[in-house]
């Protein structure tokens, strides 16, 4: 399929560290770190277990970000892992990384609208109405596409700004824990034995079941480290540019996730931690220690940015899969459109429209459910390519190599294996509904190779 002749317009690498890292930031920072400490301290049932999963699940993070560089750096290209495991693994393990992102890709977009005007309700105190409850959701995403159509210069500036927010919030929390409220650091001396923690199943308290189900959520917590390598054909410099953005950016939230969650167990004993209602956030009841009732507002206003920051940067890098797949034959060729301001207009507008119909419908619970171990399964295989290209492109130009290579990827590798394996004995209906989405994509795949006739070149051409 030749997809040269609807491509009239080119990306323009344009995003320099700045927003680079910004656009990570972004899609990192979303709720997972101002809700996750209440399940975590019932997990593993004290401040300091607490924080130590923070600390391993962000090193575990770090890891991956440096096998990314090393990837990106080689081959900044749009779509990021689609180039990865297709140089490593050969087209068809390349179409069903980029079948399925691109379709969970609309449910995460969907779930993060659908919280978004949660949040707005809280904050108005549950006065919209029930139709605005369920048309907002939509007026959110579209309005986000929208904005995406413009060039990746003006959104990295978007990017920016939500980011200089989200990391506001952070600080203003965990600042506003160590200068005004009256707290103790006595309070990690203790551990959250008589704390109520509603909704916590009993199998994921203490011991290695509730230290895993800590990781997982810390992990959540980090999830979007990665999302900069979809727009490695719009980054300036990307040799330097992509490695810094994804080292920096991830050190960056280890610093900022220790600092709040230390603050939260500043103020709060383990016991209060644990019995935070589940509706409610950590942060939140922190923040009421020093900012009184005005804590709930403040806080319903912040959740409300970092999850549009996310929903707006899931926005920005996922159509460039899809684009990513078209260019190379694997989806209808308009998908491949650059407009006038050199961004994927066509794939924008389809992930938009995907996001809008997942949420109207409310079917996108199992895919959001799923997500996780759907991208940790790529996860792995991008670290496996690190190990395969080296060996089977020695001489390929890399101006970034994976600091402590091949011991860092090969950890990264095992822990990676050790998570999907868990999710599989915990929770074998979410894991083999991941597998089963994935295995879909197999005849779309045989259609389109079918479609395309010609042997195309290979992935690193």
């Amino acid at each position: 399929m030749n997809t040269e002749t609807i491509v009239k317009h080119q990306m323009v690498r344009s995003l320099t560290l700045v927003p680079a890292a910004a656009i990570i930031l972004a899609n990192i920072i979303g709720t997972g770190v101002f809700v996750k400490a209440r399940v975590m301290t019932c997990n593993v049932g004290s401040p300091e277990m607490v924080l130590l999963v923070w600390f391993l699940a962000g090193v575990l993070t770090l890891c991956g970000a440096l096998v990314y560089a090393e990837l990106g750096a080689m081959m900044p290209r749009s779509g990021g892992e689609f180039h990865f495991i297709g140089s490593a693994f050969g087209r068809r393990a390349a179409f069903l990384y980029g079948w399925t992102k691109t379709i969970a890709l609309g449910a995460s977009a969907a779930a993060l609208a659908i919280v978004l005007v949660m949040f707005l309700n809280d904050l108005l105190g549950g006065g919209l109405p029930p139709l605005a409850v369920q048309v907002l959701p939509l007026v959110i995403i579209a309005v986000s596409t929208g904005m995406n159509l413009q060039s990746a210069k003006s959104n990295g500036r978007t990017a920016t700004i939500l980011t200089a927010v989200k990391i506001a919030l952070v600080l203003g929390v965990g600042l506003g824990a160590y200068i005004l409220a009256d707290g103790n650091w006595g309070n990690f001396s203790q551990g959250s034995a008589s704390g109520t923690c509603e909704g916590v199943p009993e199998s994921t308290r203490l011991g290695i079941s509730g230290f895993g189900a800590a990781m997982l959520g810390a992990l959540w917590g980090y999830n979007g480290w990665s999302v900069i390598a979809a727009m490695g054909a719009e980054v300036k410099d990307p040799g330097r540019t992509i490695p810094r953005a994804l080292i920096g950016g991830t050190l960056t939230v280890i610093a900022l996730y220790l600092f709040v969650n230390a603050a939260y167990f500043y103020v709060l004993t383990p016991d209060e931690v644990a019995s935070v209602p589940e509706s409610s956030s950590v942060a939140g009841e922190a923040a009421s220690r020093f900012f009184g009732p005005a804590a709930a507002a403040i806080m319903s206003a912040g959740l409300m940015i970092s999850a549009y920051g996310t929903l707006h940067t899931t926005l920005l890098t996922g159509p460039r899969i899809p684009y990513a797949l078209a260019r190379a034959g694997m989806l209808p060729a308009p998908l491949a459109r650059i407009s006038r301001h050199g961004v994927p207009a066509v794939a924008i507008l389809t992930i938009g429209a995907w996001s809008i119909v997942l949420s109207l419908s409310g079917t996108f619970d199992i895919l959001t459910d799923m997500y996780i171990f759907i991208l940790w399964i790529f996860f792995g295989l991008s670290a496996g390519a690190v190990l395969v290209l080296r060996r089977t492109r020695p001489d390929a130009e890399r101006p970034y190599k994976v600091w402590g290579y091949p011991v860092v990827p090969i950890l990264f590798l095992l822990v990676t294996v050790f998570l999907l394996v868990n999710t599989l004995l915990a929770t074998p209906s979410r894991a083999l509904a991941g597998i089963i989405l994935i295995v879909i994509g197999l005849p779309v795949y045989e259609y389109f190779r079918r479609r395309a006739g010609e042997v195309p070149p290979p992935f690193w051409q």
